[in-house]
């Protein structure tokens, strides 16, 4: 007999997650996601937009999915739940390490020897992308905190920002990302497209190159997604933008009213706090999703008749045949 656990109240349905409470913990996350990360860059084949370097939300945290290793592959789990960094091969292989407070600099030096250990030799740029002042993991012993309940928070979080941009997905038939998290910019999202060529991006992400930039901003596009917190956006937030952005796009009704356009972010902001605290906060996350989505195609003159699936209200998947 499996016993599940009792409900939770609605507050940790949908944790609270203000800033300043897990800001050193985040700031610790993101840089051993983008070790992770760069792993699965050195080994998986070149997709489009460089979808090949992303990390997936599973039950439990975060993976990378399978990375080919010669004739094997392997795989590396955040686990958010009992709090371990799990490595498994396509062999039957397998080796953990406790998530727990210690420095980047230990971190990498951890996962690479645990690496080495099940034969799997790897050499990745330490150097982080996408911050200020960036210090090479291997000198990094600034940022070391992990606090357990934080992370908890956070993955849960992102199960529920997963839930919602899964759901958002669903209405369009057109060229679409899936929905998955940037360990750079350490945030979860999803991108549709026109089906247009974009004009090159001027690029200027810190710590990124022009030509790598371009390469993930090559065609029209529209993303929406999750920010945890941090940079000009302090608070943990959902967001959409487009490139290029149309004539018209921010002044675009958008709904909720909660949400807003930040000249300096470029985007419509919608706090996750407004959110998690909303009487149905999917159904909020949805109408931002959409609205955002159609200011970009109908400023930008997308084909909306071949790209879009009626919506139903349905939010459960279809029946089986």
């Amino acid at each position: 007999m499996v016993v599940e656990p009792a409900r939770a109240s609605r507050s940790e349905t949908w944790p609270p997650l203000p800033f300043d409470a897990w800001s050193d913990t985040c700031a610790t996350l993101h840089m051993w996601t983008q070790i992770i990360g760069k792993i699965r860059l050195a080994r998986a084949p070149m997709v489009n937009h460089w979808w090949q370097v992303v990390l997936y939300v599973t039950s439990r945290g975060l993976t990378t999915s399978p990375i080919p290793d010669g004739q094997r592959t392997f795989q590396i789990d955040f686990d958010f739940v009992d709090h371990r960094l799990v490595v498994t091969t396509s062999t039957g292989s397998r080796t953990e390490l406790p998530l727990a407070s210690r420095s980047v600099a230990d971190f990498y030096a951890d996962v690479m020897a645990a690496l080495r250990a099940l034969g799997i030799e790897v050499r990745i740029w330490t150097r982080p992308v996408e911050v200020e002042d960036p210090i090479p993991f291997e000198r990094d012993r600034q940022h070391a905190a992990y606090d357990p309940e934080q992370a908890r928070r956070f993955f849960t979080a992102l199960t529920h920002a997963d839930r919602a941009l899964q759901r958002a997905r669903s209405t369009f038939l057109g060229k679409c990302s899936p929905v998955h998290f940037f360990w750079g910019s350490f945030d979860l999202a999803f991108t549709r497209f026109s089906g247009r060529r974009a004009p090159p991006h001027p690029g200027g992400i810190p710590s990124v190159a022009d030509w790598v930039v371009r390469e993930a901003y090559s065609h029209e596009c529209a993303s929406c997604g999750f920010w945890p917190g941090g940079g000009a956006v302090k608070e943990a937030a959902f967001y959409a933008y487009a490139y290029p952005e149309p004539s018209g796009f921010r002044e675009f009704p958008i709904r909720p009213e909660q949400a807003w356009y930040s000249g300096e972010m470029r985007e419509f902001i919608l706090p996750y706090e407004r959110v998690r605290t909303a009487d149905d906060p999917d159904e909020m996350l949805f109408e931002f999703f959409q609205s955002t989505y159609e200011a970009a195609a109908e400023r930008g003159g997308w084909n909306r008749s071949d790209l879009e699936r009626p919506r139903t209200d349905d939010r459960t998947a279809a029946p089986h045949a």
